[in-house]
């Protein structure tokens, strides 16, 4: 009798443990949390995933990273589903996309006071946060010292207009191209109607079309112009074929290692700009859907990963500008020792001044296709500048 009571206590005991034990995992909310092509980067986001655990046992983190090319394709797929990852890593034009279908949890913006304002301000929606900013870029002026000396002009030209007027000169003089502007690559011609405060009459785009046009049949600007990629005209700049070359500071390591002669004759300054003044960037971000299962934990977490002390490491491993206003202040984005901090300060300073921003629209591919069409028309001549703006806004109209 005393064997079988002990037995009894022994169960009683271990159905008590399993008990709590199932209480216990069931307590733990597991955060699915998407990103695109940080692989690389695995050991970095696995540190910040550890540390965040520890400070919420309750909360377990799983990873999945996305190839780039899948990205918009899985997520678009999985947002319709009832178990949506969690957190999800987009960029802002395909992040509006989904805020337009109403698939996405809207960010109260008191939780996102410590980041940038303008970035805040451009990620918007219908005026509302949708996403919250990861990190950015902002285009830099890429130029060959040599050939800028040789051209024999002394002020950098810091403007489209400036730029185009010392293109005949400095052609000339060196026998380079001032630039290769790749205006029909995606929303390239877009961006730059942008800092000409164009966006909706394309009339207004006149002087813009009339410049580029004048430039091309002078051939001050190369013939690829309508065709190349920036990939291409980085590929020019190496060669010594062209002078200034605007792109990203990560672009800098490339000439590093594939033009090392060119990349001891290279210097930077800011991006070239238009009258309005401001500056493009690009920026990654994080979303929630809608039908997430754990909306404020994915939200705490993703706070967490994009806070000052993260975001900063995150930025001197891979040299992304930080989001956090906080991280923007460090020291890091001002420093001018090398030519790579340098091109990172100069990058992280222009994110103060970034509006007005370019807002994407609906069927933005099929807008930047038509700006696009309308400028290598220009371009060869195939009409005057006038009867095809008139075009585009009748084709803008009517497609809007």
């Amino acid at each position: 009798m005393k064997k079988l009571f002990t037995f009894l206590i022994l169960i009683i005991a271990a159905l008590v443990l399993c008990a709590c034990s199932v209480r216990k995992e069931a307590s733990i909310k597991e955060v699915t949390f998407w990103t695109l092509q940080m692989g690389d980067y695995a050991d970095y986001m696995y540190k910040v995933i550890r540390a965040y655990e520890k400070e919420n046992p309750n909360v377990q983190i799983k990873w999945i990273d996305v190839p780039f090319s899948e990205g918009e394709k899985r997520t678009l797929a999985a947002v319709m589903t009832d178990n949506p990852p969690d957190l999800i890593n987009l960029n802002p034009d395909f992040s509006a996309l989904l805020a337009q279908k109403g698939t996405l949890e809207e960010i109260d913006e008191e939780a996102v006071s410590e980041f940038n304002p303008e970035i805040i301000n451009a990620l918007k929606y219908n005026d509302k946060l949708y996403s919250i900013p990861w990190y950015a870029t902002s285009a830099i002026t890429i130029y060959n010292k040599e050939l800028f000396e040789k051209s024999g002009i002394i002020r950098l030209p810091k403007t489209y207009k400036e730029l185009g007027a010392i293109s005949e000169k400095i052609k000339q003089n060196t026998s380079a191209y001032a630039y290769l502007p790749t205006i029909t690559e995606n929303d390239t011609m877009i961006k730059i109607l942008n800092k000409y405060g164009v966006t909706e009459d394309f009339t207004q785009a006149k002087p813009v079309f009339d410049m580029y046009k004048d430039l091309y049949q002078k051939d001050f600007i190369p013939k690829e112009s309508i065709t190349f990629t920036l990939r291409e005209a980085l590929e020019q700049y190496m060669a010594g074929k062209i002078v200034f070359f605007q792109g990203g500071a990560n672009f800098l390591t490339m000439v590093k290692e594939n033009a090392p002669s060119i990349y001891e004759k290279t210097d930077v300054t800011e991006q070239i700009k238009g009258p309005v003044g401001q500056n493009d960037f690009s920026v990654m971000n994080f979303v929630i859907p809608l039908r997430a299962k754990h909306k404020k934990e994915a939200l705490d977490f993703c706070l967490f990963l994009t806070n000052a002390q993260n975001q900063l490491e995150l930025a001197k491993m891979t040299n992304v500008i930080a989001t956090n206003d906080e991280a923007l202040k460090d020291s890091f984005y001002n420093d001018y020792s090398t030519l790579e901090s340098k091109a990172r300060s100069i990058s992280a300073k222009q994110i103060a001044k970034i509006t007005p921003q370019l807002k994407q629209r609906r069927n933005q591919k099929e807008i930047n296709t038509l700006v696009n069409t309308a400028v290598q028309s220009a371009l060869l001549n195939k009409n005057s500048v006038d009867n095809i703006l008139d075009k585009l806004n009748k084709d803008m109209k009517n497609f809007l």
